[in-house]
C-alpha cells in the first residue's frame, strides 16, 4: 500500500511539474530584439511574424521612456493609431508585459506620430501547448460502477497516455 501510495504521489508530482513547467517557463521576446522599442529602422510585423506567441510568454520593450511610451490598445484603435483609450500604458522604459491568455494583442507608442511612423505591434498569442503526456498509473484502476475489484497482487498495471491541448 506505501508503494502505491509513493507511485500515486510522483505521478501527481510529474503531471504537476508538467504543466507548471510550461506556464512558468515561457519564452521571453525582446521586442525589436536589439533594436528595442523605438520607431527607427524595425518592421515590428515581420518581427512579429517571425514568431510564435504562447500563453506563458512574455514581451519585454525597451525603450527610452523620455521619447517613448506603450500603449496597449484595442484592435480599432490600433488601426487608428489612436492611443486616446488605451487598454494598459506602460512607460517605465523597460516593460514586461505576461501574456496570459489567447486572442489578438495590439501594442502602439502613444507619442504622437509615432504609430502612423511604424512603431506598432500586433501578436496573435496561441494558448499554451503541452503536446502529449503519458505517465504511468500504478496499482488498479477501478471504475466507480464495479463492485467487485481484483486483489492488489492480480491487478494489471495500467498506461494512462494524456492528449493535452
Amino acid at each position: 500500500m506505501a508503494l502505491t501510495t509513493k507511485n500515486v504521489i510522483f505521478t501527481s508530482l510529474l503531471v504537476l511539474t508538467t504543466l507548471f513547467g510550461v506556464a512558468i517557463g515561457g519564452t521571453v521576446h525582446k521586442v525589436g530584439d536589439s533594436k528595442g522599442w523605438t520607431m527607427i529602422d524595425v518592421d515590428y510585423e515581420a518581427w512579429a511574424s517571425s514568431r510564435t506567441f504562447q500563453v506563458g510568454d512574455s514581451l519585454v520593450f525597451s525603450y527610452n521612456n523620455n521619447f517613448h511610451d506603450v500603449t496597449e490598445v484595442t484592435y480599432n484603435d490600433f488601426h487608428l493609431c489612436d492611443s486616446s483609450k488605451p487598454l494598459v500604458t506602460y512607460n517605465t522604459g523597460s516593460d514586461s508585459i505576461s501574456l496570459t491568455k489567447p486572442g489578438v494583442q495590439q501594442f502602439i507608442c502613444g507619442v504622437p506620430e509615432h504609430c502612423e511612423s511604424g512603431q506598432k505591434l500586433q501578436i496573435h498569442v496561441l494558448p499554451a501547448l503541452l503536446g502529449h503526456v503519458a505517465a504511468p498509473v500504478p496499482g488498479t484502476v477501478r471504475s466507480p460502477s464495479s463492485s467487485s475489484s481484483p486483489s492488489p497482487a492480480n491487478a494489471p498495471h495500467c498506461w494512462l497516455s494524456l492528449k493535452l491541448t
